[in-house]
C-alpha cells in the first residue's frame, strides 16, 4: 500500500509572525480514518491560495490526526502520513473536519470515542468551527450543534437528525453558516464553504481570485439546492445563456421578466421554466444576486457613494439596496465598506461587476 505524506511546514505552535502585528489565521484540518482524500485536499486547496497585496500567506494550513503522527487510512487504497497529533488543535483559529466513511459509533450512535473525544477536547474556546460532509457528526456528537442549523449530505441528513433531534437539519442547502460553526453538504459543496469562508474574512476579490485560480465558479448561494431532481435540458435546446448575458450587461438599468425573455425569443412561461431548469432559481432571484454582487465589488473596490453604488447596482436607492445587502449579507452597505476596504485583496474573479455570472446569498428579487 502507498502512503502520501501531510506535512508541515512549520511546528505545531501558532505561526509566528512574519513581521511585527502580522500573522496568518491557522486553519488546522483534522484528518479522520476513512477520510476521503479530495475532501481532506479541499481545505488546503482553497485556504493555501489567498495572500493579501504585499504577497503575503492569508491562511496557514496544518493537517493533524487524533493520534500521534503517523499513518491515517483513507477511504481508498492508500494511507496518508500526518505528521502532527492532536495537540495541533490547540493552535488553531479554525477547525474544518472533512467527511470520513469510517466513523463508527459517532456515525451509528451519535457517540465520540474516547480517542475522538480526547482529541477535540484540545480545541480552544472561540475556535471558528467547521464540517464537510459526514464531518458534521462529529461537531454533532461533540455537542458543537445543539440547538443550531446544520447540513450534510442529503444522503445522510436523516441518519444526523435522528442521532441528534437538537439540531434543526436542513438537507436542502449547499452549506450553513452559523457564525462560529459551519457546515457543508458533501463533496463540492465543501469548495463552495471554503470559499465562502475566505470571502467572509477578506471580502470577494480574495475569494474570486481562488475560485478563478481554482477553476470553479467563485460563488454558489449557501442556500442553492444540493441537487435538482428535474433533468438536465437537452444540448440542441434553446437555453437562457443569451438573457442572462444580455442582463449582465445592464444591471444598472431596469430589467423586466419580459425583456429577457424576448431575448430568447420565448414566452415568459417558457422562459420562466427553462430558466429554472438551468439555473434552480427564478429569474428575480437571480438578477437580485447578480445586483448584490456587482454592489460588493463596488464596496470593495470603489470610492463611489453608496448612492451612486445603489444607481450602478441596479436597486436604484440606497434603502434599496441597503435592504437587499442586509438581507443577503446581514449587514449595512456602510459596514460592508468598512470591513472590506482594506488593502489585502487579490486580483479580481469572476465577478459579476465585469461580466460573469455570480451568486450571493440575497433574498427573492423583482
Amino acid at each position: 500500500m502507498s502512503g502520501l505524506q501531510a506535512r508541515s511546514t512549520r511546528p505545531p505552535e501558532p505561526a509566528e509572525a512574519a513581521e511585527p502585528g502580522f500573522r496568518p489565521h491557522r486553519v488546522v484540518v483534522l484528518a479522520l480514518d476513512g477520510l476521503l482524500p479530495f475532501e481532506l485536499g479541499i481545505p488546503h486547496r482553497i485556504f493555501g491560495r489567498p495572500k493579501d497585496a504585499r504577497g503575503r500567506r492569508l491562511y496557514e494550513v496544518v493537517t493533524c490526526s487524533i493520534r500521534p503522527p503517523g499513518p491515517v487510512q483513507t477511504d481508498a487504497d492508500f494511507a496518508i502520513q500526518v505528521e502532527n497529533g492532536p495537540e495541533t488543535l490547540a493552535t488553531a483559529d479554525t477547525v474544518i473536519v472533512p467527511a470520513s466513511y469510517e466513523l463508527g459509533p459517532v456515525f451509528e450512535d451519535g457517540v465520540l470515542t474516547e480517542e475522538l473525544a480526547a482529541a477535540l477536547a484540545h480545541i480552544r474556546p472561540g475556535t471558528r468551527l467547521a464540517s464537510i460532509c459526514t464531518g458534521v457528526f462529529v461537531l454533532a456528537a461533540a455537542g458543537y450543534l445543539d440547538g443550531r442549523p446544520a447540513t450534510t449530505h442529503w444522503a445522510e441528513a436523516e441518519q444526523l437528525q435522528r442521532l441528534f433531534p437538537k439540531i434543526d437539519v436542513d438537507p436542502n442547502v449547499l452549506f450553513i453558516d452559523d457564525g462560529d460553526v459551519l457546515t457543508s453538504a458533501g463533496v463540492a459543496a465543501g469548495i463552495d464553504l471554503c470559499l465562502h469562508m475566505v470571502r467572509r474574512d477578506h471580502g470577494t476579490a480574495v475569494a474570486n481570485e481562488v475560485a478563478r485560480r481554482t477553476v470553479v465558479p467563485p460563488h454558489r448561494d449557501g442556500g442553492q439546492a444540493q441537487y435538482i431532481e428535474r433533468p438536465v435540458p437537452e444540448p440542441q435546446l434553446a437555453t437562457t445563456r443569451g438573457a442572462r448575458a444580455w442582463a449582465l450587461g445592464r444591471l444598472h438599468e431596469p430589467i423586466q421578466l419580459r425583456d429577457m425573455a424576448a431575448q430568447e425569443s420565448m414566452s415568459v412561461r417558457t422562459f420562466t421554466r427553462r430558466f429554472r431548469e438551468e439555473v434552480g432559481v427564478s429569474p428575480g432571484q437571480w438578477l437580485t444576486r447578480q445586483r448584490v454582487e456587482r454592489a460588493r465589488h463596488l464596496l470593495e473596490s470603489s470610492d463611489l457613494s453608496v448612492d451612486q453604488i445603489a444607481r450602478d447596482a441596479g436597486f436604484g436607492t440606497p434603502q434599496s439596496m441597503r435592504q437587499h445587502l442586509q438581507t443577503a449579507l446581514g449587514v449595512t452597505p456602510t459596514t460592508y465598506r468598512r470591513t472590506f476596504r482594506t488593502g489585502g485583496g487579490g486580483g479580481g474573479g469572476a465577478e459579476a461587476g465585469n461580466g460573469a455570472e455570480a451568486g450571493s446569498r440575497a433574498g427573492v428579487g423583482a
